[in-house]
């Protein structure tokens, strides 16, 4: 990706964020939603979260030249709601590519419920662990990183502008995985302290023919708008065992 900087936004609280959170409180072994992952909205806060973000598009968008968001509705709302109406700057290209990871037969299920229904599949975790652990009909993190791959080595004409992703915490995450770049080990460990938080932003510039980090999950924005910073760490896949 032929851009002299990278902002990489993770989508705002969605109904099924809230719904995964409560679950695990409440020690239940399924996630009850019953709505397609690829169909899931944001709640009230998100679009709140959304709005805010509004802030730092306003701020950056003569810097931006192209945007690339996930299919999923989150992802879209998220863009849509911070972009607004003023017409500026070209539609965001959708790519499939950067949807969230996939979770097979583990998908709605909480880490009460991975041990209780899929006791082999636990283990197998444990074992192989997160990053190349692939639960049946699933993606693992590996998985992910080989479409992002494909992704960033997609040609682009080289801009002078940056370049904005919007998508879901995994994708950040295996992003810089892939751009600082980074290995198994060492991302497992950033992973484990670091959460990618809703509607943050995380930037990484290029320097000497590589990327460094500038900012991660940085949520100013929220901050200044009063919209409330939410932590959801994603599917339990993604937190340390």
């Amino acid at each position: 990706m032929a851009v002299p900087r990278l902002w990489l936004v993770r989508h705002g609280e969605s109904v099924a964020n809230i719904a995964a959170t409560d679950a695990e409180r409440e020690g239940l072994e399924r996630i009850p939603i019953d709505i397609r992952d690829a169909d899931v909205p944001l709640s009230e806060t998100g679009r709140a979260q959304a709005e805010a973000l509004g802030v730092w598009w306003r701020a950056h968008r003569d810097a931006i030249g192209t945007s690339w968001v996930s299919p999923y509705r989150r992802a879209r709302e998220t863009l849509q709601i911070a972009r607004g109406d003023d017409g500026r700057g070209d539609p965001a290209i959708i790519d499939e590519r950067l949807r969230d990871r996939e979770l097979g037969v583990l998908d709605l299920l909480t880490r009460r419920g991975v041990e209780r229904l899929h006791p082999e599949e636990a283990e197998r975790r444990r074992h192989l662990g997160k990053f190349y652990h692939r639960p049946p009909g699933g993606e693992s993190w590996a998985d992910v990183a080989l479409r992002l791959r494909s992704f960033l080595r997609d040609e682009q004409p080289a801009s002078e502008s940056g370049a904005l992703i919007v998508a879901h915490d995994a994708v950040v995450m295996l992003m810089l995985y892939l751009l600082l770049p980074l290995q198994e080990e060492a991302l497992l460990d950033f992973a484990a302290s670091h959460t990618v938080l809703n509607a943050s932003v995380t930037e990484l510039v290029r320097r000497d023919g590589g990327w460094e980090l500038a900012d991660f999950a940085a949520v100013g924005h929220l901050q200044v708008e009063g919209a409330p910073v939410t932590v959801h760490p994603g599917n339990p896949d993604v937190e340390p065992e």
